[in-house]
């Protein structure tokens, strides 16, 4: 369960914001998608290697610049 102390003086606005925030960080609209449907371990295996493969990429770039 997710608790989000309000502070005093601290607008809804900002506190649901923090609370949305906090929400999307434990994955769970996320996992709830992905066990929506079955994924083959070969497929799951490809899309991680791809990934992997694209950071890797953007690092190198970073570092050449």
């Amino acid at each position: 369960m997710i608790i989000i102390p309000v502070k005093e003086g601290e607008s809804i606005d900002r506190a649901l914001k923090r609370y949305k925030r906090k929400y999307e960080k434990t994955g769970v609209v996320k996992e709830l998608r992905n066990r929506q449907k079955f994924t083959k371990p070969s497929v799951v295996k490809r899309e991680q290697r791809l990934k992997a493969i694209y950071v890797q990429q953007l690092r190198q770039a970073e570092e050449n610049i």
